[in-house]
Protein backbone atom coordinates (compact mmCIF):
# COMPACT_ATOMS: atom_id res chain seq x y z
CA UNK A 1 0.00 0.00 0.00
CA UNK A 2 0.97 3.53 -1.33
CA UNK A 3 1.08 6.00 1.14
CA UNK A 4 0.49 9.91 0.56
CA UNK A 5 3.30 12.03 -0.52
CA UNK A 6 4.79 14.40 1.42
CA UNK A 7 4.76 17.79 1.28
CA UNK A 8 8.48 18.41 1.97
CA UNK A 9 10.93 21.15 -0.13
CA UNK A 10 13.42 19.91 -1.65
CA UNK A 11 16.56 22.15 -2.85
CA UNK A 12 16.87 23.59 -6.08
CA UNK A 13 19.87 23.75 -6.51
CA UNK A 14 21.31 27.10 -8.54
CA UNK A 15 25.08 26.11 -9.15
CA UNK A 16 27.14 23.18 -10.18
CA UNK A 17 26.41 19.71 -8.63
CA UNK A 18 28.51 17.45 -7.64
CA UNK A 19 29.44 14.72 -10.44
CA UNK A 20 27.72 11.14 -9.47
CA UNK A 21 29.20 7.99 -10.86
CA UNK A 22 27.58 4.63 -10.12
CA UNK A 23 29.34 1.69 -9.96
CA UNK A 24 27.67 -1.13 -10.68
CA UNK A 25 27.38 -4.92 -12.08
CA UNK A 26 25.02 -7.18 -13.45
CA UNK A 27 25.86 -9.57 -10.88
CA UNK A 28 26.72 -9.95 -7.40
CA UNK A 29 31.03 -11.34 -6.37
CA UNK A 30 33.10 -9.27 -9.15
CA UNK A 31 34.29 -6.47 -6.63
CA UNK A 32 31.66 -3.91 -7.31
CA UNK A 33 32.17 -2.34 -4.06
CA UNK A 34 35.64 -2.79 -3.43
CA UNK A 35 36.32 -0.19 -6.58
CA UNK A 36 33.57 1.96 -5.04
CA UNK A 37 34.97 2.47 -1.95
CA UNK A 38 38.93 2.59 -3.35
CA UNK A 39 37.92 4.86 -6.00
CA UNK A 40 36.40 7.40 -4.06
CA UNK A 41 39.10 7.34 -1.05
CA UNK A 42 41.22 8.37 -4.16
CA UNK A 43 39.33 11.29 -5.49
CA UNK A 44 39.23 12.23 -1.62
CA UNK A 45 42.75 12.00 -1.22
CA UNK A 46 43.24 14.62 -3.95
CA UNK A 47 41.37 17.29 -1.15
CA UNK A 48 37.93 17.33 -3.04
CA UNK A 49 34.70 16.56 -0.99
CA UNK A 50 33.58 13.24 -1.73
CA UNK A 51 30.50 11.20 -0.71
CA UNK A 52 30.44 7.45 -0.87
CA UNK A 53 26.69 6.32 -0.92
CA UNK A 54 25.88 2.73 -0.50
CA UNK A 55 22.72 2.32 -2.35
CA UNK A 56 21.71 -0.95 -1.36
CA UNK A 57 19.54 -0.58 1.17
CA UNK A 58 18.13 -4.32 1.41
CA UNK A 59 21.76 -6.07 1.92
CA UNK A 60 24.45 -3.05 1.61
CA UNK A 61 27.81 -4.09 2.89
CA UNK A 62 29.92 -0.94 2.33
CA UNK A 63 30.36 -0.70 6.45
CA UNK A 64 32.41 -4.07 6.29
CA UNK A 65 34.69 -3.01 3.51
CA UNK A 66 35.40 0.33 4.97
CA UNK A 67 35.46 -1.52 8.78
CA UNK A 68 33.15 1.85 9.61
CA UNK A 69 30.75 1.24 12.46
CA UNK A 70 27.54 2.72 11.19
CA UNK A 71 25.40 3.38 13.86
CA UNK A 72 22.46 4.21 11.97
CA UNK A 73 21.82 3.85 8.19
CA UNK A 74 19.68 4.35 5.17
CA UNK A 75 16.68 3.10 7.04
CA UNK A 76 16.90 5.38 10.04
CA UNK A 77 16.53 8.74 7.44
CA UNK A 78 13.48 6.24 5.58
CA UNK A 79 11.92 5.81 8.66
CA UNK A 80 12.48 9.51 9.95
CA UNK A 81 14.21 8.44 12.87
CA UNK A 82 17.31 10.23 12.41
CA UNK A 83 18.67 13.15 10.69
CA UNK A 84 21.10 13.19 7.66
CA UNK A 85 23.87 14.36 10.29
CA UNK A 86 23.54 11.46 12.10
CA UNK A 87 23.66 9.04 9.62
CA UNK A 88 26.38 9.75 7.76
CA UNK A 89 30.06 8.75 8.74
CA UNK A 90 33.30 10.35 8.60
CA UNK A 91 36.05 8.07 6.73
CA UNK A 92 39.76 7.87 6.15
CA UNK A 93 40.94 11.35 3.94
CA UNK A 94 38.01 13.07 4.90
CA UNK A 95 35.56 10.92 2.78
CA UNK A 96 31.98 10.91 4.10
CA UNK A 97 30.09 7.71 3.84
CA UNK A 98 26.38 6.69 3.83
CA UNK A 99 25.49 2.88 4.94
CA UNK A 100 23.25 0.83 3.66
CA UNK A 101 20.77 -1.26 5.97
CA UNK A 102 20.31 -4.94 5.63
CA UNK A 103 17.00 -6.55 5.40
CA UNK A 104 14.84 -3.39 3.90
CA UNK A 105 12.76 -3.73 1.46
CA UNK A 106 13.40 -2.49 -2.19
CA UNK A 107 13.56 1.16 -2.80
CA UNK A 108 11.03 0.74 -5.42
CA UNK A 109 8.71 -0.87 -2.63
CA UNK A 110 8.81 2.20 -0.49
CA UNK A 111 5.89 4.40 -0.01
CA UNK A 112 5.70 7.38 -1.74
CA UNK A 113 6.03 9.45 1.49
CA UNK A 114 9.08 7.34 2.44
CA UNK A 115 10.37 8.13 -1.03
CA UNK A 116 10.17 11.73 -1.32
CA UNK A 117 11.62 11.67 2.71
CA UNK A 118 14.86 9.85 1.75
CA UNK A 119 15.07 12.71 -1.91
CA UNK A 120 14.58 15.39 1.01
CA UNK A 121 17.49 14.46 3.20
CA UNK A 122 19.80 13.59 0.42
CA UNK A 123 19.46 16.20 -1.96
CA UNK A 124 21.02 18.71 0.08
CA UNK A 125 23.97 16.44 -0.04
CA UNK A 126 24.80 16.88 -3.81
CA UNK A 127 25.02 20.94 -3.41
CA UNK A 128 28.07 20.27 -0.80
CA UNK A 129 30.20 17.95 -2.12
CA UNK A 130 32.23 17.48 -5.13
CA UNK A 131 31.88 13.85 -6.20
CA UNK A 132 29.03 11.14 -5.34
CA UNK A 133 30.21 7.87 -5.72
CA UNK A 134 27.22 5.24 -5.72
CA UNK A 135 27.76 1.92 -4.94
CA UNK A 136 24.74 -0.19 -6.34
CA UNK A 137 23.28 -3.00 -5.34
CA UNK A 138 23.84 -5.88 -7.91
CA UNK A 139 21.64 -7.09 -10.77
CA UNK A 140 18.98 -5.47 -12.73
CA UNK A 141 16.52 -4.62 -9.75
CA UNK A 142 14.31 -1.54 -10.48
CA UNK A 143 16.27 0.31 -7.96
CA UNK A 144 19.78 -0.43 -9.28
CA UNK A 145 18.89 0.98 -13.08
CA UNK A 146 16.87 4.00 -11.34
CA UNK A 147 20.30 4.86 -9.34
CA UNK A 148 22.17 4.95 -12.89
CA UNK A 149 20.08 6.03 -14.99
CA UNK A 150 20.21 9.09 -12.65
CA UNK A 151 24.06 9.46 -12.58
CA UNK A 152 26.16 11.31 -14.82
CA UNK A 153 28.39 8.17 -16.04
CA UNK A 154 27.86 4.60 -15.29
CA UNK A 155 31.08 2.25 -14.16
CA UNK A 156 29.93 -1.55 -15.03
CA UNK A 157 32.28 -4.06 -13.55
CA UNK A 158 32.51 -7.43 -14.56
CA UNK A 159 35.17 -10.17 -14.47
CA UNK A 160 36.73 -12.48 -16.93
CA UNK A 161 34.16 -14.67 -16.61
CA UNK A 162 31.40 -15.64 -19.11
CA UNK A 163 28.71 -15.19 -16.47
CA UNK A 164 29.71 -12.03 -15.10
CA UNK A 165 30.10 -10.83 -18.55
CA UNK A 166 27.24 -11.88 -19.88
CA UNK A 167 25.15 -9.96 -16.88
CA UNK A 168 27.40 -6.84 -17.17
CA UNK A 169 26.29 -6.65 -21.03
CA UNK A 170 22.99 -7.17 -19.69
CA UNK A 171 22.92 -4.23 -17.60
CA UNK A 172 24.69 -1.94 -20.53
CA UNK A 173 21.75 -3.39 -22.60
CA UNK A 174 18.51 -2.18 -20.03
CA UNK A 175 20.67 1.37 -19.62
CA UNK A 176 20.69 1.77 -23.51
CA UNK A 177 17.03 0.61 -24.32
CA UNK A 178 15.99 3.05 -21.32
CA UNK A 179 17.74 6.02 -23.57
CA UNK A 180 20.85 6.83 -20.99
CA UNK A 181 22.61 9.72 -22.23
CA UNK A 182 25.70 9.57 -20.10
CA UNK A 183 28.67 7.76 -20.63
CA UNK A 184 29.41 3.94 -19.95
CA UNK A 185 31.95 2.25 -19.06
CA UNK A 186 33.11 -0.99 -18.37
CA UNK A 187 36.12 -1.79 -15.70
CA UNK A 188 37.16 -5.75 -16.14
CA UNK A 189 38.64 -6.31 -12.94
CA UNK A 190 40.49 -9.35 -11.35
CA UNK A 191 42.10 -10.58 -15.05
CA UNK A 192 44.62 -12.58 -14.97
CA UNK A 193 46.74 -10.49 -17.31
CA UNK A 194 46.32 -6.72 -19.45
CA UNK A 195 45.77 -9.09 -22.58
CA UNK A 196 43.26 -10.44 -21.03
CA UNK A 197 41.51 -7.54 -19.70
CA UNK A 198 41.88 -6.25 -23.10
CA UNK A 199 39.70 -8.40 -24.86
CA UNK A 200 37.32 -8.63 -22.31
CA UNK A 201 36.79 -5.22 -23.17
CA UNK A 202 37.23 -5.40 -26.80
CA UNK A 203 34.43 -8.13 -26.73
CA UNK A 204 31.83 -6.20 -24.73
CA UNK A 205 32.57 -3.38 -27.34
CA UNK A 206 31.95 -5.55 -29.95
CA UNK A 207 28.73 -6.61 -29.28
CA UNK A 208 27.38 -3.66 -27.72
CA UNK A 209 28.43 -1.31 -31.10
CA UNK A 210 26.48 -4.33 -33.62
CA UNK A 211 23.43 -5.39 -31.65
CA UNK A 212 22.87 -1.72 -29.32
CA UNK A 213 24.20 0.62 -32.11
CA UNK A 214 26.09 2.22 -28.66
CA UNK A 215 29.68 3.12 -27.87
CA UNK A 216 31.32 1.65 -24.45
CA UNK A 217 34.14 3.45 -23.06
CA UNK A 218 37.57 1.51 -21.38
CA UNK A 219 37.88 2.93 -17.87
CA UNK A 220 40.74 -0.08 -17.19
CA UNK A 221 41.90 -3.20 -15.88
CA UNK A 222 42.10 -4.08 -12.28
CA UNK A 223 44.75 -7.40 -11.99
CA UNK A 224 44.40 -9.94 -9.43
CA UNK A 225 46.46 -9.18 -6.71
CA UNK A 226 47.31 -11.31 -3.18
CA UNK A 227 47.44 -7.52 -1.63
CA UNK A 228 43.12 -7.16 -2.12
CA UNK A 229 42.58 -10.28 -0.72
CA UNK A 230 44.69 -9.23 2.14
CA UNK A 231 43.25 -6.14 2.81
CA UNK A 232 39.74 -7.43 2.15
CA UNK A 233 40.18 -10.11 5.15
CA UNK A 234 41.57 -7.17 6.98
CA UNK A 235 38.63 -5.46 6.56
CA UNK A 236 40.32 -2.10 4.95
CA UNK A 237 40.42 -0.92 1.44
CA UNK A 238 43.45 -1.85 -0.32
CA UNK A 239 44.87 1.75 -1.10
CA UNK A 240 45.24 2.65 2.40
CA UNK A 241 46.57 -1.01 3.53
CA UNK A 242 49.44 -1.45 0.99
CA UNK A 243 49.31 2.16 -0.88
CA UNK A 244 52.18 1.44 -3.24
CA UNK A 245 50.79 -1.93 -4.38
CA UNK A 246 50.08 -2.50 -7.68
CA UNK A 247 46.53 -2.53 -7.42
CA UNK A 248 46.79 0.78 -5.55
CA UNK A 249 48.47 2.68 -8.53
CA UNK A 250 45.87 1.29 -10.32
CA UNK A 251 43.14 2.52 -8.36
CA UNK A 252 44.69 5.95 -8.75
CA UNK A 253 45.37 5.85 -12.53
CA UNK A 254 41.38 4.84 -12.85
CA UNK A 255 40.99 7.72 -10.19
CA UNK A 256 42.36 10.15 -12.41
CA UNK A 257 40.80 8.42 -15.83
CA UNK A 258 37.41 8.70 -14.65
CA UNK A 259 37.70 12.47 -12.72
CA UNK A 260 35.73 13.84 -10.07
CA UNK A 261 35.18 17.10 -10.68
CA UNK A 262 32.06 18.87 -10.34
CA UNK A 263 29.46 19.02 -13.77
CA UNK A 264 29.18 22.51 -15.27
CA UNK A 265 25.92 23.40 -15.47
CA UNK A 266 23.32 25.51 -13.48
CA UNK A 267 19.36 24.26 -12.19
CA UNK A 268 19.64 21.16 -13.23
CA UNK A 269 17.80 18.42 -11.53
CA UNK A 270 19.57 16.74 -8.85
CA UNK A 271 20.75 12.79 -8.82
CA UNK A 272 18.12 12.12 -6.09
CA UNK A 273 15.47 13.36 -7.43
CA UNK A 274 16.01 11.97 -10.91
CA UNK A 275 16.58 8.56 -9.11
CA UNK A 276 13.44 9.26 -7.23
CA UNK A 277 11.36 9.95 -10.67
CA UNK A 278 12.84 7.05 -12.24
CA UNK A 279 11.00 4.45 -9.97
CA UNK A 280 7.77 5.67 -11.46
Amino acid sequence: MRHQALNLHVPDPRGPLARVLAVTSGKGGVGKTNVAANLALCWAASRRRVLLLDADISLGNLDLIMDVRSKYNVSHLIGGHRRIEEVIQDGPEGLRIICGASGLEKLADLGESQQQLLLHHLSKLQCETDAIVVDTGAGISSTVVSFCLAADHVLVVTTPEATAMADAYGMIKVLVRRRYKGPISVLVNMAGSTEEGKQVYHRMARVARRFLQRDIYHAGILLKDKCLCSAVRARRPVVLAYPRSPISCAFATLAARLGGTPRDGHARDSFFRKAIRWLH
